[in-house]
């Protein structure tokens, strides 16, 4: 079962208000929510429960997204689950949690796992097990404890260049540093080289780019959201099952029951807006859909190609002047995506050590960013293990670029086999293991976060009224990363159509906007300014 959040410095976001139902409003609007991932669900959901009738359409013939989850077989015909990679449900994430509540409001669907170790390639080994929740002094423990870290090497610390991790405020981080790249801001601290591999880029990878070409400004808003801005801590919780079974499923009932039609397998292809009525046709690979509004809750990728494809023609004049439009379609087509990643799953026929934790983080150990072990937390894979006497085990690599010469095919064969050579490196018993089966995904969907991407990345309101944008790589102003933005940016996009309409709005939670902490974040303010 999921600890509940302890920190009392959270921040409410109180919504608009307005009429609870909108019965009041004679007809019910009629949206399309297209996009059956967290920030889609978000959108449904909020507009569900205010009586708006909701259309959910996902190409992809399970929910989630990049959390969804399948059933599959090996090749004795066993059927087993697989899905899109291990993913922590950090207890910051507020907006995800109250979404998930919705279907299980204990969320006991979640368990707490008791570490979260981290390993680099030289057998030093970090932990967040007994860390202080309260912040500095989390940060402080975290790195001095570290075996890539000495006490030296705090004096050595640049504190001006260090200023602004203590005074994140968003979007003001934006500001100061989304020029710069995350490695090159690290360096410029003087944070010991270990110390950067093993802490500091195995987080930044989880945004699926290197710290070479990521923005400083995310690298900073992490480690506030994880570290100084919040003390719930950086444990965090994991579904007991495939994410279909335990998270989507029972959601998709929860919203059926309040009227929301789901169309999956169904690939959304572009939306046209009449200019008359103001109303919406979207296109699609079942036919076509006319609604009120329209969520677009796709990947990038997605968006990029059902926006290039659409008439989204407007009244004149655009209320945010006539070269909107335009530049919005721009801004849209410059977004970018991070280099693929690869899922690689596998059903052994003999146990890990009973020692070895649920999840590992590696750290210079390319291409291998972690292991996972499922059989220690999901039901399915648990079951299987048990019946066996086997295991199941998850290796992530993220950034996976194919270099310049290889086709993806060979490629992807090579990355695999590096995978499980480090595998069985740093676990060794996994070396004479046979695998009865193993599944592959092999992705490229995830949001760029590059140098200075932030000032034109599109929000949630678009130029086109009834036409709003959710998901992990759409701006918005609040210290939320990750799922935890993709379900943000969801429950934000109901909420700016709700109020359009005179209906009452969904609280968001966060944790605190600027540094935590009066005289750090005026001395860290002041370094600033000075630099």
């Amino acid at each position: 079962m999921s600890v509940a959040p302890v920190d009392p410095r959270r921040v409410v976001h109180p919504p608009a208000d307005g009429h609870g139902d909108a019965g009041v409003l004679g007809r019910r609007p009629r949206v399309a929510v297209v996009g059956g991932g967290i920030a889609g669900l978000a959108a449904a959901t909020g507009l569900a429960e205010r009586g708006v009738v909701v259309e959910v359409l996902e190409r992809e013939p399970y929910l989630g997204g990049r959390v969804g989850a399948w059933s599959d077989r090996l090749p004795d015909g066993t059927a087993v689950s697989m899905g899109r990679g291990f993913h922590a449900f950090f207890r910051q994430y507020y907006n995800l949690r109250a979404l998930l509540r919705r279907a299980d409001p204990g969320l006991r669907r979640l368990v707490a796992l008791d570490d979260y170790p981290l390993i680099d390639a030289e057998g030093r080994r970090d932990t967040f097990r007994g860390l202080p929740r309260t912040p500095p002094w989390n940060a402080v423990l975290f790195a001095l404890r570290s075996p890539t870290f000495r006490p030296r090497d705090l004096a050595g610390l640049d504190p001006r260049a260090a200023a602004p991790l203590a005074a994140v405020s968003v979007p003001g981080i934006y500001e100061a540093l989304d020029h710069v790249d995350a490695q090159s801001f690290l360096e410029s601290i003087n944070f010991p080289p270990a110390a950067r591999h093993l802490a500091f880029e195995v987080f930044s990878r989880s945004f699926f780019a290197p710290p070479s070409t990521m923005s400083a400004a995310e690298l900073a808003t992490m480690f506030h959201i994880y570290f100084l801005g919040s003390s719930e801590g950086l444990m965090f919780d994991v579904p007991d099952d495939g994410f279909d079974t335990a998270l989507w499923e029972p959601l998709r009932h929860y919203l059926i029951a309040r009227g929301v039609s789901f169309r999956t397998g169904t690939l959304a292809s572009s939306v046209q807006r009449d200019v008359g009525s103001g109303r919406f046709h979207v296109n699609h690979s079942s036919g076509g859909t006319e609604v009120d509004a329209v969520v677009l809750a796709t990947d990038v990728p997605g968006l990029r190609e059902i926006v290039a494809a659409s008439d989204l023609g407007s009244v004149d004049p655009l209320p945010a002047g006539p070269d909107a439009l335009p530049a919005w379609r721009d801004d849209i087509a410059a977004l970018g995506s991070a280099p693929p990643f690869l899922v690689y799953r596998l059903w052994l026929d003999r146990p890990v050590r009973a020692d070895r934790p649920p999840f590992l983080g590696t750290g210079g150990l390319d291409p291998l960013d972690n292991i996972s072990v499922l059989d220690r937390y999901e039901h399915d894979a648990a079951s299987w293990a048990a019946r066996t006497g086997g295991s199941v085990v998850e290796l992530h690599a993220y950034s996976a670029t194919v270099p310049t010469g290889f086709d993806e095919a060979s490629w992807t064969a090579d990355l695999r086999s590096r995978c499980l050579a480090r595998l069985h490196a740093i676990y060794p018993e996994t070396a004479g293991a046979r695998a009865v089966g193993e599944l592959v995904q092999w992705r490229r969907d995830c949001p760029m976060f590059g140098l200075g991407d932030f000032a034109r990345r599109p929000g949630v309101v678009t130029p086109v009224d009834g036409l709003v944008l959710a998901g992990d790589g759409i701006r918005v102003d609040l210290p939320v990363a990750l799922m935890e933005r993709a379900a943000s940016t969801g429950w934000l996009a109901a909420n700016r159509l709700l109020a359009g309409w005179g209906l009452a709005g969904h609280p968001l939670e966060t944790v605190p906007t600027r540094g935590r902490f009066g005289p750090l974040r005026r001395a860290a303010e002041y370094a600033m300014r000075s630099r």
